[in-house]
């Protein structure tokens, strides 16, 4: 019995540890980093359904990288955008970019740290890397 309980004792404190990581509250960093990917696939779900109105056709692009500073400019241009009013999805997606802007420029500003200020990096989306066999 003494040498199960021993061998039981380190799986206990794991799994634990476990769980109490993956309670933390999100950082400031998560949050932006996890909102920008969220946004970004929209963006991308909503270009690709042939559902939506044509106007989403004439939006500006949004590849989101929040450790590139024209990212808040992207973001100002988005929600200023005054096309596609009348689409609920394009309204929604624009409601997350203004909260992901202020995040950026009131909670976020001094934990953040850009990384670079290239603008055209955000009009070209990253393509995957090819596979060589």
């Amino acid at each position: 019995k003494v040498p199960a309980v021993k061998m039981l004792l380190p799986l206990i404190a794991l799994l634990s540890a476990a769980l109490l990581a993956s309670a933390a509250p999100p950082t400031c960093y998560s949050r932006v980093l996890s909102l920008s990917k969220e946004i970004t696939e929209s963006f991308k779900e909503l270009q690709t359904s042939k559902t939506v109105d044509s106007c989403v056709e004439t939006l500006p692009r949004l590849y989101l990288d929040i450790h590139n500073y024209c990212v808040l400019a992207k973001l100002r241009e988005f929600v200023a955008y005054p096309g596609c009013d009348r689409v609920a999805e394009v309204n929604e997606l624009k409601e997350k970019a203004r909260s992901l802007y202020t995040i950026l420029i009131s909670y976020c500003r001094r934990d953040l740290v850009f990384l670079t200020d290239d603008c055209n990096a955000l009009e070209i989306p990253l393509s995957p890397p090819i596979e060589h066999s």
